[in-house]
């Protein structure tokens, strides 16, 4: 039954509300964007084409372009990654900081991690919470290999597990040719979109010098010759 309010100095039922939050089990459809997509763009291709070779055409070109956009990152995917490549050094110091002070690998890697936050912070975590519950050094590390240049720091800490040489040390050395490849990436980075910027001004200067420099020089040996 619905609560009763007092309105207008008379006891009325108030409305029931639909909950915004489905029940639990609800599973809630939601329409592939990129299949979809696809499916259009295959629909167009008959259209297009028409008569018996549409469809035929229409096939390839949409399971071709399916697997294609499957293939591009999304951005918010691309952006955690970046994130985390670029708190890695950070990452690598502070955990060889830990280990110097004495903390077990486990509890350095959850103190990181809650230090940090962010998408590596919650993957340390998951290393962390694997070392901790008993797990190995390769399944614990293993969170982090979609993160680019951990795969370093996965290696010299299983190593370091195995063998029992000292982490600290080769993470400091990691932390900083990690700096130094970012460093080196950005630069890189840096020059092509230098040449990418010249490639469009390219394709605009070059039909202008054609229009006003050679289209005038043709036109006037042709009127000479004829």
């Amino acid at each position: 039954m619905p609560p009763a309010v007092l309105r207008y100095g008379r006891a009325t039922e108030a409305p029931a509300r639909a909950s915004a939050v489905p029940p639990p089990g609800t599973v809630q459809w939601r329409p592939d964007l990129v299949r979809l997509a696809a499916g259009m763009s295959g629909l167009a291709v008959a259209v297009l084409v028409g008569g018996w070779a549409g469809p035929v055409a229409a096939v390839p070109t949409a399971v071709l372009l399916d697997r294609l956009l499957r293939r591009i990152e999304p951005p918010a995917v691309r952006r955690r990654r970046l994130r985390a490549a670029a708190d890695l050094p950070l990452a690598a110091d502070l955990l060889a900081a830990a280990l110097r002070a004495g903390a077990p690998v486990e509890r350095s890697v959850l103190a990181v991690a809650d230090a940090l936050g962010g998408p590596l912070g919650r993957q340390l975590a998951r290393v962390g919470r694997t070392l901790q519950l008993g797990g190995g050094p390769q399944e614990a590390w293993a969170h982090l290999a979609a993160v680019p240049g951990a795969h370093r720091v996965a290696t010299a800490a299983i190593r370091s597990a195995s063998s029992g040489a000292a982490l600290a040390g080769a993470l400091t050395r990691l932390a900083d040719d990690l700096r130094a490849d970012r460093a080196v990436a950005l630069e890189t980075a840096a020059r092509r979109s230098g040449v990418l910027i010249v490639l469009p001004l390219g394709l605009c200067f070059l039909p202008a010098f054609i229009l006003a420099g050679l289209v005038p020089v043709i036109v006037a040996v042709l009127g000479d010759v004829l």
